[in-house]
């Protein structure tokens, strides 16, 4: 069973500016959780409890979060409101939360490769948390999904999606042989290509599970697209040596690195999820 999750944090939220300039992007709240509390909640659903954050600086505010708040819990002891911290409360009780910084922002695989020694010579998985993820059926998200899937095949899977053809140049994009209705075997895969040049119209999303061979690869992979160490770079080569999957997940997925998709996923959430009789 994969124990070991990685949550890449560094990055600047710049498209939420002015509201990132002092608080992570990862802590902006849906209703009343923030981003990356839903995403560690999926990986703790599919039995990942080593938790590790690669980050940056400003994001102290991820670490206070997953930490006991003694003044806090003292001024609301006995309350109504002590239920509202039935949550995290759980979280910080049953993971390990693990941290290491990326010194520098080189992309995606290189944030990959800086929490390397969070995660040893094992297999794990990697949680983008401003994809907001939420399984089609209570107690199976995406990530549990792809567990499953993992321990049949034993290799590295990403979660993909289809998205419209003019959308093609904001994510990695995957062509692959159909092995079963929604899992594919990985020929191709190409980041942010222009609509012309995507080999299909089948995005990769902020879920992945890898197996530890894939450090080694990064480190020999070359900056690509925007001088950056592309993860889609290095499982290009790790499909072309063995096997990648890309599973079409089971679920519904929100873009919150976006506002608009923000502001979706946020209505979906107070609609469906949220109970305000708790508030």
């Amino acid at each position: 069973m994969i124990k070991n999750c990685l949550f890449p944090v560094a990055g600047y939220g710049t498209r939420f500016l002015p509201a990132t300039k002092a608080m992570p992007k990862e802590m902006l709240p849906l209703v009343n959780k923030p981003l990356v509390q839903y995403g560690v909640e999926e990986a703790q659903e599919a039995g990942m409890n080593n938790i590790g954050f690669v980050t940056g600086r400003g994001k102290r505010a991820i670490a206070d979060h997953f930490d006991i708040s003694y003044e806090l819990e003292h001024q609301i002891k006995g309350s109504g409101k002590e239920d509202l911290l039935t949550s995290i409360r759980s979280l910080i009780s049953n993971n390990t939360f693990s941290f290491t910084p990326q010194h520098e922002m080189k992309g995606l695989g290189h944030a990959i490769l800086s929490g390397r020694s969070l995660v040893g010579d094992n297999a794990f998985g990697v949680v983008l948390a401003d994809d907001y993820c939420i399984g089609e059926e209570e107690g199976n998200g995406v990530l549990k999904q792809m567990a499953e899937l993992y321990k049949q095949f034993r290799c590295s899977i990403v979660a993909i999606q289809e998205i419209p053809a003019n959308e093609t140049h904001k994510y990695g994009v995957i062509a692959g042989e159909s092995m079963k209705d929604g899992l594919y075997r990985i020929t191709d895969m190409v980041e942010k290509p222009a609509p012309e040049d995507a080999p299909s119209n089948l995005a990769i999303i902020g879920r992945y599970i890898l197996t530890p061979d894939i450090f080694d690869i990064i480190e020999n992979t070359p900056p690509g697209k925007n001088g950056e160490v592309q993860i889609t770079d290095a499982l290009m080569t790790q499909a072309r040596n063995g096997c990648v999957l890309a599973y079409k997940f089971k679920g519904k997925r929100f873009d919150c690195g976006s506002i608009p998709g923000f502001v979706e996923a946020t209505n979906y959430v107070y609609e469906n999820i949220y109970n305000p009789d708790r508030a």
